[in-house]
């Protein structure tokens, strides 16, 4: 099943594009068209299903059925351009797929930098580590480091895109290490390939450090995950 594009009384045009290759173009700077639609594409993994939503175009990713999509968003009582995120429409896929989700996030990328990252980094290979466990979870191909008061996690999430994800001790906050984290992972990603972020929207303390670090604000994302 290729992508369907949900009509809307500006756009009724079709995308052959996969989810890989909106979010390869996104990091590029080319966004879906600002049209007022949806387009609804197939999953790239069992793991990964939810929706992204870009400048007055949004994305849903879910192998449910894309007629099931239409009417939902037709019957929610809402600014079009917001339905995809309300929270009526959100929940009826949560109930339909059974699956689970945290927040709605933020969802940031940067530029790969060249050489080695300027802050001294130690790898984590413990699988127990609490860190290493959600990653796993999450993620596959997981690299995780450790720095003095802070952990970094990099690897592959929706659509096989690099991910980095970082925690930070609380008895060292407000010193910038958040920001050297986020920095670090664009010196440790592979192959030049763009690094992804995820931010919780109501975290301003991350939000900042990442943008400090030069991710660039791309739209927001509810991932909604596989039941445990």
């Amino acid at each position: 099943m290729g992508p369907i594009r949900i009509p809307s009384p500006t756009s009724t045009s079709t995308s052959t594009r996969t989810l890989a290759e909106i979010l390869d173009a996104a990091a590029e700077g080319r966004f879906p068209p600002p049209d007022g639609g949806t387009t609804v594409v197939p999953q790239q993994n069992p793991r990964d299903a939810g929706v992204i939503a870009f400048t007055a175009h949004s994305v849903v990713f879910t192998d449910e059925d894309p007629e099931w999509v239409r009417s939902t968003l037709a019957a929610i009582d809402a600014d079009a351009l917001a339905a995809t995120m309300n929270a009526r429409f959100l929940a009826a896929l949560l109930d339909r797929t059974g699956r689970r989700t945290d927040t709605i996030d933020l969802l940031t990328v940067a530029d790969a930098l060249p050489g080695g990252p300027p802050l001294e980094l130690r790898e984590i290979e413990d699988p127990d580590h609490p860190r290493v466990r959600r990653a796993h979870g999450r993620r596959d191909d997981v690299r995780v480091w450790a720095a003095r008061g802070g952990v970094l996690a990099l690897g592959r999430g929706v659509a096989g895109r690099w991910e980095v994800a970082i925690e930070v001790d609380e008895a060292v906050r407000h010193r910038g290490l958040g920001r050297e984290l986020a920095l670090a992972a664009r010196h440790l990603v592979p192959d030049g390939a763009p690094v992804w972020s995820q931010q919780a929207t109501g975290n301003a303390r991350s939000v900042r450090a990442f943008q400090a670090a030069g991710y660039r604000p791309v739209g927001a994302e509810s991932l909604m995950l596989a039941p445990a």
